[in-house]
C-alpha cells in the first residue's frame, strides 16, 4: 500500500470499508441463529439485508474509481467479528447472551460509523460529491442501526438479562 496523497488514502478507506462489509454479511447469519429474542433476529436479519445494499454500494463506488478490492483485508473487522464468535460460543442464559450480542454489534456499527464517516470527509475533501452523497447515506443507515439496537438493549434485552440467573 502507497499512501502519497488523500486520494490514496481515500481509496484505502473505500477498499477497507468493502472488506468490513464483505465479512459482516458472512457473521451476520451467525449472529441470527445465536440471538434468542425475536426482535434481535429480526434486528440482524434487517441489518444483514442492508449491509448486502451497503456492500453492493461500496463495490460500485470502487468501481466508480476503477480500483479493483483486490486483496485488501479489514483486520479491525476481523477483530470484531472473532469477539463476536467467542460470545456466540459462551455458555450463557439466553438474555445474557443477546445482551453480549447486542454489545458485539454496537462495537461494529461503532467502527463503521467512524469509517464510513471518515471516508465521507476525504470525499469532500477532494471535490468526490458522488460518493460523498453514498458514503453519508451509508453513515446514516450505520447509525440507524447503532439506535436500534440501542433502544432493543435498553427497552428489553438488557432488563430481562438483569433477572437472568
Amino acid at each position: 500500500m502507497s499512501l502519497q496523497t488523500l486520494q490514496d488514502l481515500f481509496i484505502h478507506e473505500i477498499k477497507d470499508l468493502y472488506s468490513a462489509e464483505k465479512q459482516l454479511t458472512e457473521a451476520l447469519p451467525k449472529m441470527v441463529e445465536a440471538a434468542s429474542n425475536p426482535q434481535l433476529k429480526q434486528a440482524f436479519e434487517a441489518h444483514l439485508e442492508e449491509t448486502t445494499s451497503q456492500l453492493e454500494r461500496v463495490h460500485h463506488l470502487l468501481h466508480r474509481f476503477e480500483v479493483n478490492p483486490g486483496s485488501t483485508k479489514c483486520d479491525a473487522m476481523e477483530g470484531l467479528i472473532a469477539e463476536g464468535a467467542e460470545v456466540i460460543k459462551e455458555k450463557a442464559p439466553a438474555s445474557v447472551k443477546d445482551a453480549a450480542l447486542i454489545a458485539a454489534a454496537q462495537r461494529v456499527e461503532h467502527y463503521e460509523i467512524s469509517g464510513y464517516g471518515t471516508a465521507r470527509a476525504f470525499a469532500e475533501t477532494l471535490g468526490h460529491a458522488d460518493a460523498a452523497k453514498v458514503l453519508d447515506e451509508i453513515l446514516n443507515e450505520e447509525s440507524a442501526a447503532n439506535e436500534k439496537l440501542n433502544v432493543l438493549a435498553l427497552n428489553t434485552v438488557n432488563p430481562a438479562a438483569r433477572t437472568a440467573k
